[in-house]
């Protein structure tokens, strides 16, 4: 391998622009000679299309992943004390908005290898103020969608999918019926940041429904609540996507699919590389959704996961922890009483799951060199 240290880096947006830079810059530049700034025509434009890609009757942009979380349970007229059942293994930005809106998040466990909700537990955390439950998509596969839906339908508990690492993946029914993340349950959510699946150039993120009352509903909240101009039917927020960036995505829309299909190639050379190892456990894939890679997360296993990190560190591969502390163990979170070993599953991974660089752009050679390198680490201890 020698001693030059490559530019490798986590997710590879400079590259990745540069390939469509021409299309870019032509939106980019419409859109300011337009000086339609705020919800200007290409707003309108993206969600039609994005709605269309999702096969969902509408799609409502916002300002971020964050705020269309927070929409959403808006939307459902939650009251003070109601409980949000959420994974506690999840970025920090679910359950923030629960707690922002004075809502009771209800963790519950994850599954080990799947790393997704447990539907397991789900009745035993259902209670008379359950409002929702939150699947959280994480990494780039859809939760057993299907088991939650059953349960939450018996129990009339509305359904947010939080899907801003899953854009795209597509679930499959026992009867063959076919969903993309982000439209089976009662709202989906996702997030436009820069380094997801689909990513603006800033912050942007949107609502999914086929609900036209919700539709509407949510329109209205992220608009200062305002049913037309001036005229406030309900207590909303300022959320909304930027013209500039509802160009770049509209660009990047199209190219959704050869993104996907690129991260699940770089998946699966790692897979090749790294299966059956004794150290190094591959992601899981469940029979019911595609994979669409945000992230490639192994369990290390009987691993110093820190000498590990610094060992690649040093020969110039980044390396990233999702997540380090589970939610219900954050000092921000220790009003709700629970406590270290409440969540196993979540805490144990916490301590071994590490994610290796993928992105749209990963170059054979650079793959090859962080591969090598893994193994190296574990040849030479």
């Amino acid at each position: 391998m020698g001693n030059v240290l490559r530019n490798i880096q986590m997710v590879d947006l400079r590259s990745q622009y540069h390939r469509i830079k021409s299309e870019i810059d032509e939106a980019v530049l419409n859109a300011i000679d337009s000086t339609a700034y705020i919800n200007g025509p290409e707003v309108g434009e993206f969600a039609k299309e994005l709605a269309s890609y999702h096969r969902v009757n509408h799609v409502i942009p916002c300002a971020n992943g964050t705020d269309a979380l927070q929409i959403a349970l808006m939307a459902l007229d939650c009251e003070p004390g109601d409980e949000v059942i959420v994974p506690a293994f999840t970025y920090i930005a679910t359950v923030e908005v629960i707690a922002l809106l004075k809502l009771k998040p209800v963790f519950i466990d994850v599954d080990p290898e799947t790393f997704q909700m447990d539907p397991d537990q789900l009745e035993s955390k259902i209670s008379s103020r359950t409002i929702a439950i939150v699947p959280v998509h994480l990494y780039g596969q859809c939760s057993e969608m299907e088991r939650i839906l059953e349960i939450a339908n018996i129990h009339h508990i509305a359904i947010i999918e939080d899907t801003a690492q899953a854009i795209g993946s597509e679930y499959t029914f026992k009867n063959g019926r076919k969903a993309i993340a982000g439209t089976m349950g009662t709202i989906g959510t996702t997030s436009f940041f820069p380094s997801k699946n689909l990513g603006c150039f800033g912050d942007g993120g949107a609502m999914f429904t086929n609900d036209e009352f919700l539709a509407k509903k949510l329109t209205m909240i992220a608009n200062h609540g305002q049913s037309r101009k001036y005229y406030h039917d309900s207590i909303g927020v300022n959320s909304r996507l930027d013209t500039l960036q509802a160009a770049i995505l509209r660009v990047k829309l199209r190219y959704l699919d050869s993104y996907t299909a690129a991260r699940q190639h770089v998946a699966s050379v790692y897979d090749e590389a790294f299966n059956g190892h004794d150290q190094i456990q591959i992601p899981q894939r469940t029979p019911w959704s595609t994979h669409v890679f945000h992230q490639y997360t192994v369990k290390l296993i009987d691993t110093d996961r820190d000498a590990f990190q610094q060992y690649m560190k040093d020969l110039g591969i980044p390396t990233m922890i999702y997540y380090p502390l589970p939610v219900h163990l954050q000092s921000a979170y220790q009003q709700y009483g629970y406590k270290a070993g409440d969540f196993p599953v979540a805490e144990s991974l916490c301590k071994q799951v590490l994610s290796l660089p993928i992105h749209t752009e990963m170059k054979p050679e650079d793959q090859e060199y962080i591969i090598q390198s893994t193994l190296n680490f574990f040849k030479h201890g």
